[in-house]
């Protein structure tokens, strides 16, 4: 892979994007700047604006209103496409053509591609160059994918839902390509459903919700600025009384238990064995990514397919 050159300009940069579907607002005053090297995981639920918000890094669709730069251009402009690479979920691809012939036909799209081998070898393709697209698993097809993207060298990658039908095993080893090309000193955008990834992988987690950025920080800092602990027991109390709580962040039904995010767990618990002296089954644990990501977006449920 090439050296990454010297840019004044980072790699991506929102200043104050609005988009408006009709009456409905997809984005609203959003500012975004990511910094060279790194992952980036841009999360939300359904409707959040995510899927608006890369369509607009990568020129697919243009804002309202406020302004969207790669490397300080416009990112229809080929200065910009050419150091961008998508990994997008996508169908059309030739069903006749092999995986070898395919990643050559991509190859011709750039003026200085990656050198075919090891875009099979980064994508873990090794041994289905030969084989047709149409004859490859959901998971090798996803592989393909991340092939494609990677193509053109690029300095800015976006993936989108990257493991998506991939068993646990092969999500791992996508993991471990990824983060290959992190220490090759490549940006990494990736919108992902599966929470343990983005907590995995990313070097920074963007939350959007309703059009806004509600969160931006380190993995750490989006568990911690959401619920310090998880408190789960079976008792009387109902939610809606723990959750009006001091320091109770939210609170719902699991099943049999209850389920809590607070600041801290002591004076919580302190005040729900006063309420029911006969509260059992007790846990309390460490927030985690799901946990913020419902505390922060207010969501009952996480994100379909969350991990």
């Amino acid at each position: 892979m090439r050296q990454l050159s010297s840019d004044p300009h980072p790699p991506v940069r929102l200043q104050r994007v609005v988009h408006r579907y009709g009456e409905v607002t997809a984005l609203d005053r959003v500012d975004l700047e990511i910094a060279p090297g790194g992952v980036t995981a841009i999360l939300g639920p359904n409707g959040a604006g995510k899927t608006t918000a890369i369509k607009a890094m990568l020129g697919l669709a243009r804002p309202t209103s406020g302004a969207v730069e790669l490397f300080g251009a416009d990112p229809r402009t080929p200065a910009a496409r050419v150091r961008t690479g998508a990994m997008m979920q996508i169908s059309g691809l030739p069903h006749t053509l092999a995986v070898g012939e395919l990643v050559d036909l991509f190859r011709t799209y750039y003026p200085a591609p990656l050198d075919a081998a090891a875009v099979v070898d980064l994508a873990g393709l090794a041994g289905l160059e030969k084989r047709l697209y149409g004859k490859l698993s959901g998971g090798q097809r996803q592989r393909v994918l991340f092939a494609l993207a990677l193509c053109g060298d690029p300095d800015l990658l976006f993936l989108d839902e990257p493991t998506v039908g991939l068993d646990v095993e092969s999500r791992r080893a996508l993991w471990a390509r990824i983060r290959e090309l992190v220490e090759r000193g490549k940006t990494i955008v990736l919108t992902t459903h599966y929470l343990e990834e983005a907590d995995a992988l990313s070097d920074r987690i963007v939350v959007l919700h309703r059009g806004r950025v509600r969160a931006d920080g380190t993995p750490y800092q989006i568990k911690s600025q959401a619920a310090a602990r998880r408190i789960r027991c079976i008792t009387d109390v109902p939610p809606k009384q723990i959750a009006e709580l001091p320091g109770v962040r939210s609170a719902r039904y699991d099943r049999a238990a209850v389920e809590v995010l607070a600041v801290e767990a002591e004076p919580v618990l302190r005040e729900l064995l006063a309420r029911d002296p006969g509260l059992r089954d007790l846990e309390v644990t460490g927030a985690g990514i799901e946990d913020a990501f419902l505390s922060l977006t207010g969501e009952s449920e996480p994100p379909a397919d969350a991990a």
